[in-house]
């Protein structure tokens, strides 16, 4: 049985593991600007800490983690929370998690008084980027924000609330 919660500072090993192999099997390079290049990726749980920022992890009953995703506001634009960091292993693909952490970031987006979802992301994650779509993500002709992704990441998109 697995179940979602906020992230703590003993799943950072973990999580970071786990956006390091999930890179790998989609060929998500550090030097082609994906989340696997990010310097904050040993501390997670103290950069979700922020205000406007949430970040949730899968566990088992044993406290294992097999993935996660979160949001903080969008670098260039305070206006607009970014997905972030949204990696899960084989073992829970398919289950709804991706779903139950994105109507997480929804929720949460309003309830901080945002009106915009953001993210970016690559052709090569295209069952991410279907779910995204049937969520309601538009996708747009630029990046927004600064980001620091490079244009490996040449998908963009935005939702909208209210």
């Amino acid at each position: 049985m697995y179940s979602l919660r906020p992230i703590q500072p003993q799943d950072n090993p973990q999580i970071a593991h786990i956006i390091r192999e999930v890179s790998k099997e989609f060929g998500l390079a550090a030097e082609s600007g994906f989340a696997v290049a990010d310097p904050i990726l040993d501390e997670l749980s103290e950069v979700y800490t922020h205000p406007h920022s949430q970040y949730w992890v899968i566990t088992d009953e044993q406290g294992q983690v097999f993935g996660g995703g979160g949001l903080s506001p969008l670098q260039g634009d305070a206006t607009i929370l970014e997905i972030q960091k949204m990696y899960f292993l084989p073992e829970i693909r398919g289950l709804g998690f991706a779903r139950k952490i994105l109507e997480l970031a929804f929720d949460f987006t309003q309830q901080q008084g945002f009106k915009a979802c953001y993210l970016e992301t690559t052709s090569q994650l295209q069952q991410a980027v279907k779910l995204y779509e049937k969520l309601g993500f538009q996708h747009l002709t630029a990046p927004k924000g600064n980001t620091g992704h490079s244009e490996a990441c040449e998908i963009w998109m935005l939702k909208t609330f209210g």
